[in-house]
């Protein structure tokens, strides 16, 4: 019960890592509060899921692109649930494209969604917890894909590279008022958000060659990660960056 009496909210919390981390906080103790695009009917059996382990749950739909669903997602969060100690930067999207006839909105969108999104989230849960005087801990799902290149996402790199920074920057600026700012760097996760490109068995099967733990990530392995950053023990932790890709990241040779 790491997470015992604390409320946890999420971005992008229907579905893939999100649902999965979402799921493991009520596990662990906490009431749950969860943004995302869905309509209300879609997430109801995640929200049963929750209240079946005993905690309070609610959904706020927006997009998180729009500064003013940060702003309804903590007044929802406030009103409902009464405060917040853990939040989660976790919605993003990657649209696969090739560089050299990237469309300018494919990367306007990915920059507004992955990168102002999380600054604009993370900004008012970090007013609201400030407001508490009770500290908290915010966690951002960056991406290995901050640390290295890929031809197909070059408009997705450089923002969560930028969710990366943010995290550092932020553990400098919110430490005084005892919040905790983390990152966690996927590898390759089994999301609807990359389904397409797993659906072709040859190349799935050459990411698999590249990791030393012989397996593509699944949604539920960010879960306990993200519940560490966001629990005491991880209460001297900040500014970190958390890889979690089965070893991809360091077989190079």
């Amino acid at each position: 019960m790491l997470l015992e009496g604390k409320i946890f909210a999420i971005t992008g919390g229907a579905s893939g890592i999100g649902k999965a981390a979402a799921l493991e906080a009520a596990r662990q103790g906490a009431d749950v509060a969860i943004t995302d695009l869905v309509s209300a009917e879609a997430v109801q059996q995640l929200l049963r899921e929750i209240g079946d382990l005993g905690r309070r749950s609610l959904y706020y739909r927006g997009d998180v692109a729009l500064a003013e669903t940060a702003l309804g997602f903590m007044a929802a969060i406030e009103s409902q649930l009464g405060g917040l100690d853990v939040f989660v930067s976790n919605a993003g999207i990657c649209p696969f494209h090739a560089f050299l006839d990237l469309p300018a909105e494919t990367l306007r969108q990915t920059v507004e969604v992955n990168l102002l999104g999380a600054y604009f989230m993370v900004q008012e849960a970090a007013r609201f917890m400030v407001r508490q005087g009770r500290g908290g801990a915010i966690i951002a799902v960056s991406s290995i894909s901050a640390l290295v290149g890929g031809a197909y996402q070059t408009h997705y790199t450089p923002t969560k590279a930028g969710v990366h920074s943010l995290m550092q920057s932020t553990a400098i600026a919110l430490g005084p008022h005892g919040i905790r700012c983390n990152s966690v760097l996927p590898g390759t996760i089994r999301t609807p958000i990359n389904a397409d490109d797993l659906a072709d068995e040859t190349k799935a099967q050459g990411l698999i060659d590249r990791i030393p733990l012989g397996r593509l990530g699944e949604p539920e392995d960010l879960a306990g990660p993200i519940v560490f950053l966001g629990s005491s023990l991880a209460g001297y932790v900040t500014g970190a960056a958390l890889l979690v890709d089965g070893g991809c990241f360091v077989n190079l040779q």
